[in-house]
C-alpha cells in the first residue's frame, strides 16, 4: 500500500514536469507585471503570489531570491521575444521576407508588451555590476541563424558584400533603439509602418543612384 502525501500524490511519483513548468510560466508572468508597476525595490513578493494565486513559498521554492525571481522575468520575455521573432519569419518563404517579418514581430512584440521594456530599463539601473545585461545575452546567443541569412543574400547577389556581423550590428542595433524611443518617446506609427519605413531606408539606402559612392 502507497502511503500519499499531503497534497495526495503517492510518494514516490515523480513530479509533473508540464504543470511546474506552466506554474514557472505563470509566476514569471505575474513577476513581470508586478516589477513592471513597482519597480525592483518596491515589488512585494507576496503581490506575485497572490496574483499567481500560490503561497509566498511556492514563489520561493522556484526562484530561491527576489534578484533571481527578476532575472529570471527578463529572461522570460527575451525567450518570449525569439519564439514570437522565430515564428514570424519561418512563416515566410523568401529571405527578405524573411527579414520583413522578423523585423515586424520584434516591433509588435515590445508594443504589445512595454511592462518587458521597463524591466530592461530596470535591469539596468538596478544590476549594473552584471557583466552583459539580458537583452545582450539572447542577442549574442541568436544572432547566429540570422548572420546565416544575410550570407545567404551576399552570396545571391541580393546583398553587397557586407561582413555579416556588420548587416546583423546595424539592423539589431536599430530595432534596439526604436524599441526605447518607442517606449520612451510613444510610438508615432503602427508597427507595420515603422517596419516599413525602417526596411525601406535599410534596403534601397538614402542616396540617389548617381550619388552612390560619392560620399566616400
Amino acid at each position: 500500500m502507497r502511503v500519499a502525501s499531503k497534497n495526495n500524490r503517492p510518494v514516490g511519483r515523480p513530479p509533473d514536469a508540464d504543470l511546474q513548468e506552466r506554474r514557472r510560466a505563470e509566476i514569471l508572468d505575474a513577476a513581470t507585471a508586478v516589477f513592471s508597476k513597482c519597480g525592483f525595490a518596491a515589488a512585494d513578493v507576496q503581490e506575485i503570489a497572490d496574483k499567481t494565486g500560490v503561497g509566498k513559498g511556492t514563489i520561493y521554492r522556484y526562484f530561491p531570491s527576489k534578484e533571481e525571481l527578476f532575472l529570471a522575468a527578463v529572461d522570460h520575455g527575451m525567450r518570449n521575444l525569439k519564439l514570437a521573432v522565430d515564428a514570424a519569419a519561418a512563416s515566410a518563404k523568401q529571405p527578405l521576407d524573411r527579414i520583413a517579418e522578423g523585423v515586424l514581430a520584434y516591433l509588435t512584440f515590445f508594443d504589445e508588451r512595454p511592462e518587458i521594456v521597463e524591466l530592461l530599463v530596470q535591469e539596468r539601473a538596478n544590476f549594473r555590476d552584471r557583466q552583459k545585461p539580458t537583452y545582450f545575452v539572447h542577442r549574442e546567443a541568436n544572432m547566429g541563424p540570422w548572420q546565416d541569412l544575410y550570407g545567404e543574400l551576399i552570396r545571391s547577389g541580393t546583398f553587397r558584400e557586407v561582413p555579416v556581423d556588420r548587416i546583423a550590428d546595424v539592423i539589431s542595433d536599430l530595432l534596439y533603439g526604436m524599441m526605447f524611443t518607442n517606449y520612451f518617446a510613444g510610438r508615432k506609427t503602427s508597427p507595420a509602418n515603422q517596419c516599413k519605413d525602417a526596411l525601406d531606408i535599410l534596403f534601397h539606402g538614402l542616396l540617389a543612384d548617381s550619388k552612390r559612392g560619392s560620399h566616400e
